[in-house]
């Protein structure tokens, strides 16, 4: 299968030397390169022309081309015809060798995928269970692997705001388990979201989809958008197989306290994507989830070092569920 991929950076040059040395080393390679740059400086192309990449076509794009969707759907029209499967990795990724070849083969195993995502396995300490083992309150397990549970899901076990919905899929009051609760057991599962910064799809899928102009800039949970939607018209995989390290490159992020107010008004967005009327029951779960969520993280100013962060954060989060008293966003389906 021919296939290509889409970079889309932001002043990273050094991370995206970085990613582009590892696409260099896999056992199977990408049929172009496209980078859809929207830095105010040329470091980035600098940096790109110091070294030959076989197959690179580079792009610069103006502030009005600026944002990850909108750099993303710029990208998407300058894709070879020839090309079947289009893939995006952020720029502050590192593949493992065998990246690609496992992602693209789950097409081939699974003829119905409308798109594949890979596995992030830097970011949660996961180890098999033992024989007999059965976990505690604290893990979460699934296909013989376990890892700590996160925090906020204890709490919300402790208060019964937390369903048994399997991960990637968002339950009818939202906040569902993520990608990162997928086990590293090479396995391929069937699943409604993944992370758009280590995503492909076929490129078909953009004949009746384009990411959506609902998020700008740094574009928090476009991925979700975008895999909800093409969930509803067919069928997506997760192949833990497709391993990869996500470095979290600080450059070109928001501030926290738009990036608190983001978390809030993007994930009321998502979450009716999904779930278009959902009750009155799931309604008041959601904006419970989401106060609990803020508590959390104003907590994090007495048992982390980042107190700052925290509570920019938290205000941030509290500013965005009140906006969404006076201002809902306006939920575009089809877009």
């Amino acid at each position: 299968m021919k296939f290509s991929l889409i970079i889309c950076t932001y002043q990273r040059p050094a991370s995206l030397i970085n990613l582009m040395e590892s696409v260099q080393e896999q056992l199977l390679v990408p049929d172009e390169i496209l980078i859809i740059d929207s830095s105010p400086n040329d470091n980035s192309k600098n940096a790109l022309q110091e070294k030959f990449y076989p197959g690179l076509k580079y792009f610069k794009v103006g502030v009005e081309g600026r944002g990850l969707t909108k750099q993303r759907n710029f990208g998407i029209q300058k894709v070879a015809e020839t090309s079947e499967i289009v893939c995006f990795l952020d720029d502050d990724i590192v593949l493992t060798p065998e990246y690609f070849r496992n992602l693209i083969s789950t097409y081939s195993k699974n003829p119905n995928a409308l798109g594949v995502g890979g596995a992030i396995i830097d970011e949660v300490q996961w180890r098999k269970l033992h024989p007999g083992e059965m976990p505690t309150f604290s893990k979460f397990s699934l296909d013989g692997y376990i890892r700590k549970d996160s925090s906020r899901f204890l709490l919300r076990k402790k208060l019964g705001l937390l369903g048994n919905s399997f991960p990637t899929f968002m339950p009818e009051e939202g906040h569902g388990r993520s990608v990162g609760f997928l086990p590293p057991s090479n396995k391929i599962y069937k699943v409604e979201t993944f992370m758009g910064g280590v995503a492909s799809y076929r490129k078909t899928v953009f004949e009746q989809l384009k990411f959506s102009t609902y998020f700008e800039g740094y574009g928090l949970y476009e991925d979700t958008d975008f895999t909800l939607r093409c969930s509803k018209i067919g069928n997506l995989y997760v192949n833990t197989a497709a391993k990869l390290y996500h470095y979290h490159d600080e450059d070109g992020r928001p501030n926290k306290f738009k990036y608190g107010k983001m978390v809030v008004r993007n994930g009321w967005y998502v979450w009716r994507v999904r779930h278009e009327n959902p009750s009155f029951k799931a309604k008041i779960s959601w904006h419970l989830i989401t106060w609990l969520l803020i508590f959390i993280r104003f907590a994090n100013i007495f048992n982390t070092p980042n107190k700052k962060q925290a509570f920019s954060e938290g205000i941030g989060r509290t500013f965005g569920w009140i906006s969404l008293i006076f201002n809902k966003p306006k939920v575009l389906i089809n877009d």
